[in-house]
């Protein structure tokens, strides 16, 4: 009489059950990191919603035009054999080019939400200059003071330069009044006065929601 060994086949499927596990983990995280770029194009912009306070509330102060655009940062997306990326300059690391997935955590831990904007057809042609004119500015240190320079950029500066040859975007007088009291902004007083600067009312600049104001922008969808 054969006497079947029982508990082989049970160790047998368990050794396949993790190896199993892990395979159907990863499946799905590569889903998910692939589903992120589904829909976008090169080119396509991404702007970041606004906190309530802090500097990224005090830019939405002054800056705001549209009830449904409230930003405070911008980047640019590269998709390529290699991934998909976004092209912007940020207050940490400076002008970088970060994983798309990377970019989406960072501004989910603060609360943050992501809105694609893209260039409507008539516009989309100036889109590889631009992303090669992005490449070449990449490595620059951030600009805190947000006073146009040629050696730092902050992050819609950096946009705007990248389209600047085609006149996609322009820049426009700043300003840093509170449109509640017509009078400058005490969070901006009170920054550039640490800085030993005037507040640079008056200068040209541009911003994250003045960018999203453009009439050669459509708006797609949130992240």
């Amino acid at each position: 009489m054969m006497i079947l060994n029982t508990k082989k086949p049970f160790f047998f499927a368990k050794s396949l059950f993790v190896p199993f596990t892990f395979c159907a983990f990863f499946l799905v995280l590569n889903s998910c990191a692939s589903s992120l770029g589904s829909g976008l194009k090169t080119g396509d912009l991404l702007f970041v919603t606004a906190k309530e306070s802090g500097l990224s509330g005090a830019i939405n102060n002054v800056t705001q035009k549209q009830k449904n655009a409230s930003f405070d940062h911008i980047g640019i997306l590269e998709k390529n054999k290699t991934g998909a990326f976004v092209l912007h300059a940020a207050p940490k690391g400076g002008s970088q080019k970060q994983n798309l997935q990377d970019f989406l955590k960072d501004q989910a831990k603060d609360g943050q939400r992501v809105v694609v904007y893209r260039l409507k057809p008539d516009y989309q042609k100036t889109i590889p200059q631009a992303i090669e004119k992005a490449e070449s500015m990449l490595g620059k240190p951030y600009n805190f003071n947000y006073i146009l320079d040629e050696n730092s950029y902050y992050c819609s500066d950096y946009i705007e330069r990248a389209f600047r040859d085609d006149h996609i975007f322009k820049l426009e007088p700043m300003t840093f009044m509170d449109p509640k009291t017509g009078k400058i902004n005490e969070f901006w007083q009170e920054f550039y006065r640490k800085k030993n600067l005037r507040v640079p009312e008056g200068e040209p600049g541009c911003n994250p929601n003045g960018l999203a104001a453009s009439e050669k922008l459509n708006r797609i969808k949130e992240l």
